[in-house]
């Protein structure tokens, strides 16, 4: 299974970006392997639709959890059609999110917001 954060930077002592579709990277871990891979998330600078385009990116990695601080309801729509769970995280750290999650002490996210739409990069 891989499970996908948003985070600033790409490197795993990288903190949670508050923003899922103009993250600058997804922090991706392979639960299999234990392996973790940072993607360039493109749609970050999108004039609009980040987030459904952020979205698209995550399925086209075969994501199939993501741990996010909030989402919008594009987003959250494109993910939840292809049956991707949304967590909301704690705190700043991507790392202890992850260990969070498998440890099962991570809520479903279920405050969708509408999404900041015409806020392009």
């Amino acid at each position: 299974m891989k499970i996908a954060v948003p985070v600033n930077d790409n490197n795993t002592k990288t903190e949670i970006c508050p923003s899922f579709g103009r993250t600058p990277f997804y922090m991706i871990k392979d639960t299999v392997s234990n392996a973790f891979d940072f993607i360039v998330n493109e749609a970050a600078e999108s004039i609009g639709g980040a987030g459904i385009k952020a979205a698209q990116l995550l399925l086209d990695k075969n994501v199939e959890i993501v741990l996010t601080p909030r989402c919008g309801e594009n987003s959250a729509k494109v993910l939840a059609d292809a049956s991707v769970k949304l967590y909301r995280t704690q705190g700043n750290s991507a790392m202890e999110n992850f260990d969070l999650y498998e440890k099962g002490k991570l809520e479903p996210l279920t405050n969708i917001h509408p999404g900041f739409h015409g806020h392009g990069g």
